[in-house]
């Protein structure tokens, strides 16, 4: 089966590149954007440079690569929506230009489909299985961690690892980590403590399905998605609602080896299981061959100045501007009342940069000023 992957080399992110490897090894031929590909290219220079007709288009995310023509042909579309909870009125716009929408988090396949994507399904975070077998390292940490400590998102990660750091034996958690050398600590750790986003704190995110995967009993903060992805607290995981929960209960099992790896081993087994990426492919193209037949975008019924709009809105959210501008002319020969909308649109996307530009300019002029004083 050949699948057209909607992005270059160059930009392949963890997920992506895991997910491309599952791939692979399902014996699948993948084609990828070539270098000198456009952002707003012709889905048929695309095509061109495939062996086959493609069994699936795929979209991932966090790239600006948006082909021309998507509703065009009758090959099966599909794109991932991963921070769906970022976004999420955007996402949908954009994702209405494809057959299939596949949202990480639960709960977000019935916003898209009541806001008319009949098309769109959930599917968890992954783990590579490979990474978490093998001979079992000793547990040398009580606590273990890596992702990011910096930044507005994660002022309590950045308040309760130190303090975490002072009381249990923890590994060096400011340090970032490739992924291999993650699955390495998790699986040194008796404990991991998953202390998601502070815009998002029910996240079940990739770091709980890899302490999981790894063997280390997960403690996280509740409510959790992790509830509506098939895992259940005291079987699974531990969970606490108050922050001021977290030392007694990393105590607590600490002290109870036997308790806590009966939890890590129950969790462990099934994420291996059923959430590998292995596994996600295999329900990706299930899907696809159930419905991606049907043809559901629903922008493949669309007046053209509306799919060009979709597009407008996709270029402008991620700061492609001149491909939006593209758009906004196509659209004026076409309604000048998308014209009007996308007008808007495209003015917001100016202003979004512009600010940008000056709060970044302002930091250089700060730093600047303030080496000079300390010199």
């Amino acid at each position: 089966m050949t699948i057209l992957i909607l992005q270059k080399e160059e930009t392949n992110g963890r997920e992506g590149s895991a997910y491309q490897r599952a791939f692979c090894q399902g014996g699948h031929r993948l084609v990828g954007v070539h270098a000198g590909f456009p952002p707003n290219g012709d889905i048929s220079q695309l095509l061109d440079r495939c062996p086959e007709q493609p069994a699936l288009i795929l979209h991932p995310e966090q790239i600006s690569v948006m082909p021309q023509g998507l509703t065009r042909f009758n090959i099966p579309t599909a794109c991932f929506q991963i921070d769906t909870y970022t976004y999420t009125r955007r996402r949908i716009s954009w994702s209405m230009l494809f057959d299939l929408v596949f949202v990480f988090h639960p709960g977000y396949d019935t916003e898209f489909q009541a806001a008319g994507h009949p098309g769109a399904h959930f599917i968890p975070h992954a783990i590579e299985p490979s990474l978490f077998i093998g001979e079992e390292p000793g547990r040398v940490f009580d606590i273990g961690w890596v992702g990011q400590t910096r930044g507005h998102l994660y002022r309590t990660r950045e308040r309760l690892l130190p303090a975490l750091s002072r009381v249990f034996r923890m590994n060096d958690w400011r340090s970032r980590h490739e992924p291999k050398e993650m699955a390495r600590i998790y699986r040194q750790s008796k404990i991991v403590v998953n202390i998601a986003r502070d815009d998002f704190p029910q996240d079940a995110n990739m770091r709980a399905f890899e302490a999981m995967a790894a063997g280390a009993l997960l403690l996280t903060s509740l409510p959790t998605e992790l509830a509506q992805a098939g895992f259940e607290e005291g079987v699974h995981f531990i969970g606490y609602r108050k922050e001021a929960e977290i030392v007694p209960l990393v105590r607590k099992y600490l002290s109870e080896e036997s308790a806590r790896r009966r939890i890590a081993e129950v969790a462990r087994d099934k994420v291996l299981r059923e959430h590998s990426y292995d596994r996600r492919v295999e329900t990706i193209l299930e899907l696809v061959k159930q419905d991606g037949r049907k043809f559901l975008a629903p922008a493949r019924y669309w007046p053209e100045e509306r799919v060009r709009l979709a597009y407008l809105d996709y270029f402008a959210g991620n700061g492609a501007l001149d491909c939006a501008s593209d758009e906004l002319r196509a659209i004026v020969r076409l309604s000048l009342g998308d014209a009007t909308r996308g007008a808007a649109m495209l003015a917001r996307a100016w202003a979004r940069r512009s600010q940008a530009w000056m709060t970044s300019a302002i930091r250089s002029i700060s730093r600047s000023m303030n080496g000079g004083t300390s010199g």
